[in-house]
């Protein structure tokens, strides 16, 4: 572990507290333009969720705000640096890089502050910066030496081609990816998401991380991407320029939401949308290495034509016999029928749950939009169901809370 804070520090770190609440967005923001006039640290990011409205930079602020006000109990904190170190891994940001982000964040400081930023504050905080990132630095090690020593494990950009490519829904399609070298792959965690780095066609990359939609092997990944109309990221280039072949530069498994090596107790997994991805390969845990596991699947849609995998997912719960799988559609198609397409019209909810479920026992597992995120978190935990039985998982910066 570093070196304790000195109770200077920590004193002048949680009087800023309120001016950080007050300019923290700014402040990020002024960061990451000081820190993108370096070429090789802005080649690092994911650009999607930079810039004035972007979600990392109120992510970012929140977490500095979070740093200060805890500085006296950084334990509160262990998620969020968990988290952070596993994106570290995924977009390959190594100990070098830190002195980049320590001179851009006390500059912005400054440049935001401005005379109240005085000195002794910008000291402060170039030490409370430091610890941190020797929490950080220390915890990303660890991660890396452990998939150097397993099976199949890499650190860095390793490349990968597409062996299938197979259309899940109208807006969903899957892509199997096996490694160039031929050599076997990491078996990831169920629930771990790929990062990856595309060249545009305007010569600029992009970074982007898709959960992984298979279970753990030794030969392949499989991701399954949504396919959105907005922006030149990966997923117009996933879907309009990759075929089977195409090689694709990935760092290794990364991400702390997953489903324990040895599930205690029963399992509600829940999804909307593209959610379902991290969902599928639990599942495919679950069918493969837990023949007991009492498992429920409960998926939100729109309707059959943006539904993908439901095929796949109801023949793993026939496998399996223990696992059960409901389908709620909130917009149904006028082809689409309760109890022939899907089970449930509208919106799944907590009350649904309580009487359909495990209730009292189960760990729950949610990914999906935002939107779908707040509802089900928030019911959960006010009908009851403890925070530490709860998991979830937020596509993007974490840029607001989810839990009412």
């Amino acid at each position: 572990m570093p070196r304790p804070l000195s109770s200077q520090t920590i004193e002048l770190v949680k009087q800023s507290a309120p001016a950080l609440a007050a300019h923290g967005a700014e402040i990020t923001k002024r960061m990451y333009t000081l820190l993108f006039q370096e070429e090789h640290i802005r080649a690092l990011f994911n650009h999607a969720n930079q810039g004035e409205k972007g979600s990392q930079v109120h992510a970012l602020a929140a977490a500095i705000l979070a740093y200060a006000e805890n500085i006296e109990n950084l334990a509160v904190l262990g998620p969020a640096i968990e988290r952070i170190a596993h994106k570290h891994i995924g977009y390959h940001i190594l100990p070098e890089h830190y002195p980049f982000v320590a001179r851009a964040l006390l500059s912005a400081i400054g440049d935001v502050l401005g005379d109240a930023a005085s000195p002794a504050l910008l000291e402060a905080w170039g030490e409370a910066y430091w610890f941190l990132a020797d929490v950080l630095k220390e915890r990303e090690a660890e991660i890396r030496a452990d998939l150097d020593r397993r099976a199949g494990g890499w650190n860095g950009w390793r490349t990968f081609a597409i062996a299938v490519r197979r259309k899940e829904s109208d807006v969903v399609t899957s892509f199997i990816l096996r490694p160039t070298d031929g050599q076997p792959v990491v078996r990831h965690r169920p629930g771990q998401y790929l990062t990856f780095r595309f060249r545009l066609a305007d010569g600029s990359d992009v970074k982007r991380n898709y959960s992984i939609s298979s279970g753990p092997n030794d030969e392949y990944y499989r991701i399954s991407v949504k396919r959105e109309e907005h922006g030149q990221g990966g997923s117009k280039f996933l879907h309009d320029h990759a075929e089977i072949g195409t090689v694709l530069e990935v760092t290794p498994p990364a991400g702390d939401f997953f489903l324990p090596d040895e599930p205690s107790r029963p399992v509600v997994l829940l999804s909307g949308g593209v959610g379902l991805t991290p969902m599928v390969s639990m599942l495919e845990a679950i069918a493969s290495d837990y023949p007991e596991l009492e498992a429920h699947y409960v998926h939100g849609a729109l309707n059959s034509s943006t539904h993908a995998m439901d095929r796949h997912v109801r023949s793993l719960a026939k496998t399996h016999g223990g696992v059960t799988v409901r389908t709620f559609y909130s917009e149904p198609g006028s082809a689409d029928a309760a109890g022939y397409s899907h089970d449930h019209d509208g919106f799944i909810t907590a009350n649904w749950l309580r009487e359909n479920t495990p209730f009292a026992s189960a760990d729950f597992y949610l990914c999906g939009p935002k939107p779908f995120l707040r509802a089900l978190v928030g019911d959960l935990t006010r009908a009851g169901v403890p925070s530490e039985r709860v998991h979830f998982e937020i596509f993007g910066p974490a840029d607001e809370k989810i839990a009412a």
